[in-house]
């Protein structure tokens, strides 16, 4: 029986450094991205993929923002629905270029299931948007009922709440997608949030982390592997100091005790660590942290290989895994 994999891509891997993130910038990042997922599939992987949208998400607010005299301004969540499309299609046309049909591709509007009451919503803290002076963004925040901060001596912007996954709605397609021998791209951006409101779904302004969205999706399925991509080949323990080492691989209760050492920053390596203890401490087999390019060869190193990225397997006393 072929093994799932979820594998989550950051927004920030089709937008790279010094990019403009032009059509034909994402689309050949998303090409390199492809030949990884291809990869896995000739490993034998059945493979979802779900991809951040942050820069793209960025963007478009700019342009609301820039654009609202004429047009109308749209909420956060559609905002989330429109980069969704916009990069499933992106990533659904590479991997139908490199698999050359061999493989069924889809990619699946798909939302995250939110709880309204979720604690994240009194302190919301994930900044969006364009950037103001402060005395903009207080008007912004009078006229409009944004929650605003400083952010990193860049100037002022909106905030918004980025609680926890509880769930997606199209859960159920997913599988039967993935079972029918799909490659399916689905909770991109970590989905489009939404919340139950009078018994049925609406649209919350929010921003889910799409490393946890992986992780809850990849519980869902019962998959095998976690797949975290970055731009670094592993995880490091003193990351840019002297006694800078490289994690080959280590079990959820040493996660949890490098993380509560503050080990991995929440700005950085933080949230797909976290991530990875979720999945592995719910009964997922591995969870690993590399570049595209090393993600297959990590999948199947044994654990002692140097060369390939971070593995994070279960405790073998049981211990650590996460409530």
């Amino acid at each position: 029986m072929s093994k799932t994999a979820v594998v989550a891509l950051g927004g920030n891997a089709l937008i790279a450094a010094g990019e403009q993130g032009t059509y034909e910038e994402q689309s050949h990042n998303a090409a390199i991205m492809a030949e990884s997922v291809r990869e896995l599939l000739d490993d034998g992987w059945r493979v979802v993929i779900v991809h951040g949208n942050g820069p793209q998400v960025g963007n478009l607010a700019i342009q609301q923002e820039r654009g609202r005299d004429e047009v109308p301004e749209l909420p956060l969540f559609t905002l989330g629905a429109m980069t969704q499309g916009e990069l499933g299609s992106l990533i659904a046309i590479a991997l139908h270029r490199a698999v050359q049909g061999r493989h069924h591709i889809v990619a699946l509007l798909s939302h995250s299931i939110v709880d309204l009451d979720d604690p994240a919503f009194e302190r919301p803290t994930k900044p969006i948007g364009p950037f103001f002076s402060e005395s903009e963004a207080t008007g912004l925040a009078r006229s409009r009922g944004w929650d605003i901060a400083e952010d990193a001596g860049r100037g002022w912007r909106r905030v918004v709440a980025s609680p926890r996954p509880r769930g997606f709605v199209e859960i159920e397609a997913v599988r039967l997608l993935l079972e029918a021998g799909h490659v399916v791209v689905a909770g991109g951006g970590g989905g489009i949030p939404v919340g139950r409101r009078d018994g049925v779904w609406g649209g919350v302004d929010a921003v889910i982390d799409k490393d946890f969205a992986a992780a809850e999706l990849a519980h869902l399925l019962g998959a095998e592997a976690l797949v975290l991509v970055t731009g670094v080949d592993a995880v490091m323990l003193d990351f840019g100091k002297d006694t800078q080492r490289r994690l080959t691989q280590v079990d959820v209760a040493q996660v949890e005790g490098h993380l509560a050492q503050g080990q991995f920053p929440e700005g950085s390596m933080g949230p797909k660590m976290r991530a990875a203890v979720l999945f592995v401490g719910h009964g997922g087999t591995v969870a690993v942290v590399t570049t595209g390019q090393l993600a297959a060869a990590t999948l199947r190193s044994d654990g002692t290989d140097a060369t390939v990225g971070t593995r994070i397997v279960p405790a073998a006393d049981g211990e650590g895994a996460p409530a």
